[in-house]
């Protein structure tokens, strides 16, 4: 399992990685830049969760394979100049997956921890949705989760309750585990497809 949850980790921060990186080079950032939105997009989350719950060092600062992961790939995007060319719409591939895969294990160490569902799953909205939160802000963009034309924070809220409940009435962990996280990708990809949303402006401008 431990393997299986590693893996996870590696995947959700190359995932969140590449959106940052899309969004810097979207705002003609230079490398520093790059790498900057980068490190904050995939690993704010994660500080955020370890800084409510007094969880020192920081998981990144234990696992340093991460931001050097990070700055690897934050270097090869920015001077390879296929890389620079990929579009800003990209970003929602990569966010979804991040998000759904951060979600779910932010709520998962929350319990592992004796939180209750509730506070496991606010702890995993969180650590799923801070990075991207953080990368929109420096980006001078508004954050995915505050926008009216945006499922978001909902999706990954929803996605910690199918994990808790399929955690408690089937035997197998990791099938609980890959439950909320796809309802959660998938989720969001059909919500950005299909325009789905929470709210829809009752004075639609001309």
């Amino acid at each position: 399992m431990f393997d299986i949850i590693y893996s996870l980790e590696m995947i959700g921060v190359v995932a969140f990685a590449i959106s940052g990186m899309i969004a810097a080079r979207s705002k003609n950032m230079d490398p520093v830049g790059v790498f900057t939105i980068a490190f904050v997009t995939a690993l704010g989350g994660g500080t955020l969760r370890d800084l409510i719950m007094d969880n020192h060092p920081l998981y990144w600062i234990k696992h340093e394979s991460q931001p050097i992961l990070i700055l690897g790939m934050a270097i090869i995007f920015s001077y390879w100049h296929r890389m620079s060319q990929i579009k800003e719409s990209r970003i929602v591939l990569p966010d979804a997956i991040g998000l759904g895969i951060f979600t779910i294990l932010g709520a998962q160490l929350a319990l592992d921890l004796g939180h209750s569902w509730f506070i496991a799953s606010l702890l995993g909205v969180m650590t799923g949705t801070f990075g991207g939160a953080l990368r929109d802000t420096l980006c001078n963009e508004v954050p995915f989760i505050f926008r009216k034309d945006q499922i978001y924070a909902s999706i990954s809220f929803a996605g910690c309750w199918l994990y808790f409940i399929c955690q408690w009435l089937l035997a197998s962990e990791t099938l609980a585990l890959t439950i909320g996280l796809l309802f959660i990708v998938i989720v969001r990809l059909l919500a950005v497809r299909f325009d789905i949303r929470l709210q829809r402006d009752p004075h639609p401008r001309a």
